[in-house]
């Protein structure tokens, strides 16, 4: 056997003369195979379990079992001051042989995969997991768990809406993982689930023992302009405004504010809905049954007036017992449109109970019985006797008519047909409008109905004893054609009157129709004062002398001219003093026309005369 061959396992192997490593190629394989079975495996990005060998200043030197301990800076283990050597840790495998050859570990890291891994089973597992509030942040908190930062929302804090966030920093919170990115390292929470799933419990309970009739305290958590929200421990009852006070209240401010504390009846709920409604004026007697017996009709009450609606306003007689003063019992006016002209919020007035119901709890008022009936007073029949003229004011119009307040209470109606003798209007706006002053004589008087009758056109003769004369039959005058219908036309005549041509007595000397605009001589076929119209026609005024009477008969014995046509003419006050004065000239025409005759009998003899004169003159010449 050579000198440099050994016997291993009883067969010569070679040896190796250098330190450390004289061992027989297969004796090496097989201390590699067992030097590696006693070691730990481990793998690199893992986090593994390890014991702390030996800590100095820069360093934890920790076994995980490897065939070299790890490294881990000392700065890493500052959450653990009481640390000691033999303590078991969990670390995180970066490395397993950096550049010098050394196993590189990390706490910070071995915590943040385990704090991952503990938040994922935590939202896979519904569970409930305490953390640390580190900062305020915009939108909510910073929440450490498991040494990772999440994010808690302002509106997951609570149930009810947070004011101050910095209440809850540094302080511990329960919370629930409600939703993990992985891709942006995301965590958010939620605290408010919790609370809400303890509320629900307490609902539950609330409702199941709820009843009507009850009487529970609670805390007033919201307010509306319809009413409150109270938190009666875990469920919300709504105390409807009209159920705060028996008497009225415009705002649930008024009288209650946040956070107070109340106590409230259970009027109504439903179970299946979770709806609560309360009340508060309930606790309470109803103020009706302290009415004074001393109020009944007749009696006369003072009070403020609560509110005001279109149709009255309401006055409140003593708290929470309210009387309606209706619009008509305001004024003895019937043109009172509004009551806010009338009275206003904060007003105090006396009233008369006209009526009062105790067990329906309604009182009507009246106002316009504190002073005397206008109708009623003993000089009313004399004041507006049958042919006296008053002025007042249109407070409305119709289309058949306008309505004058003569005086408060006092109403007559001048119809359409008496506003004018020439003019009729289709509607009174044509000519007047609400709030003028407007003079009128009575027509008729009906006191028992309260009622008048007045007239405006018969303030002024009726010129239709003048037309009659000026438009006799026969006579001819300048008309202008102003609207043309299915029948005829319309004209306007001189004075503002209008007449009425049909049809067939439109054709012109050419042959053709008249057209509107056209102004033409018209002759004059009837004439009507009772019905105030004039009919005419234009061809008369160029046919034959046996024609135009045939014309004349014929239409005059066929004529019926639409009412909304005839005489709606554009008379003016002008017209009617020109009618006035022509009257007269009429009048005045048969001495006229004598004064004229006179003139001329007496210019033809002094002509006469003079011509003797001159004769005999010459004869004595001669």
């Amino acid at each position: 056997m050579n000198k440099k061959e050994k016997i291993f396992n009883g067969e010569p192997t070679k040896v190796n003369k250098k330190f450390g490593t004289d061992y027989t190629d297969k004796e090496r394989e097989e201390l590699n195979k067992f030097y590696e079975e006693a070691l730990t495996p481990i793998k690199e990005h893992e986090v593994v379990k390890g014991t702390v060998v030996s800590i100095n200043d820069r360093d934890v030197i920790v076994n995980v079992g490897f065939k070299s301990d790890g490294l881990v800076p000392l700065s890493e283990f500052r959450g653990m001051p009481d640390l000691k050597v033999g303590d078991e840790i969990e670390v995180y495998v970066e490395r397993q042989e950096n550049s010098k050859g050394q196993l590189v570990l990390s706490r910070k890291k071995a915590n943040l995969v385990s704090g991952w891994n503990k938040i994922q089973a935590a939202l896979d597992n519904d569970k409930v997991i305490e953390g640390l509030v580190k900062r305020r942040t915009k939108g909510g908190l910073i929440v450490d768990i498991f040494g990772i930062e999440s994010f808690l929302p302002g509106s997951q804090v609570d149930v009810k809406p947070i004011r101050d966030f910095d209440v809850f920093v540094g302080k511990k919170i329960e919370v629930k993982v409600v939703k993990i990115n992985h891709t942006n390292d995301n965590v958010v929470v939620s605290h408010k689930i919790l609370i809400e799933k303890d509320l629900e419990k307490q609902k539950g309970d609330i409702l199941s023992n709820l009843e009507k009739g009850q009487i529970l305290e609670g805390v007033i958590k919201n307010m509306t302009a319809f009413g409150v929200f109270i938190d009666l421990g875990g469920v919300d009852g709504l105390l409807h405004i009209t159920d705060i006070s028996w008497r009225r209240v415009n705002h649930p401010e008024e009288v209650l504010e946040l956070g107070q504390k109340v106590k409230v009846v259970v009027i109504d709920f439903d179970e299946s809905k979770r709806r609560i409604s309360l009340g508060m004026k309930q606790l309470t007697s109803h103020p009706w049954e302290s009415l004074p017996a001393a109020i009944e009709t007749g009696a006369k009450v003072k009070g403020k007036i609560v509110n005001v609606a279109d149709y009255g306003a309401f006055l409140e007689l003593i708290p929470g017992v309210e009387g309606l003063i209706h619009i008509s019992e305001m004024s003895w006016s019937q043109h009172l449109r509004n009551p806010q002209n009338f009275v206003k919020i904060g007003d105090e007035v006396e009233a008369v109970v006209l009526t009062i119901d105790r067990e329906e709890r309604k009182i009507s008022l009246g106002i316009k019985q504190l002073t005397e009936d206008p109708w009623t007073k003993k000089d009313i029949l004399d004041k507006y006797a049958v042919g006296t003229k008053n002025k007042g004011i249109i407070r409305g119009m119709a289309k058949f008519g306008v309505f004058i307040e003569l005086e408060e209470g006092i109403d007559g109606l001048l119809h359409i047909s008496d506003m004018s003798w020439t003019k009729k209007s289709k509607h009174p706006t044509e000519a007047l409008k609400v709030g003028d002053e407007l003079e009128t004589v009575v027509l008729e008087v009906d006191a028992e109905n309260r009622r008048l009758a007045l007239g405006l056109k018969q303030l002024e003769e009726n010129p239709w004893d003048t037309f009659e004369k000026v438009f006799e039959v026969g006579s001819v005058h300048k008309g202008t054609i102003i609207k043309k219908v299915d029948r005829g036309a319309v004209l306007e005549l001189p004075y503002g009157v209008e007449g009425f041509v049909v049809k067939r007595n439109l054709i012109k000397i050419d042959g053709k129709e008249a057209e509107v605009g056209e102004i033409l001589n018209f002759q004059v076929i009837d004439i009507s004062k009772k019905e105030q119209k004039i009919l005419l026609s234009h061809t008369t005024t160029f046919a034959a002398p046996k024609e135009k009477e045939k014309l004349k008969k014929k239409a005059a014995k066929k004529f019926t001219a639409p009412r909304n046509l005839i005489s709606a003419g554009k008379s003016k006050l002008g017209d009617i003093e020109a009618l006035a004065s022509l009257k007269e000239q009429i009048k005045n025409s048969a001495a006229v026309d004598e004064k004229s005759a006179k003139k001329k009998i007496e210019s033809s003899e002094k002509a006469t005369k003079g011509k003797v004169a001159d004769k005999k003159e010459g004869e004595e010449k001669e």
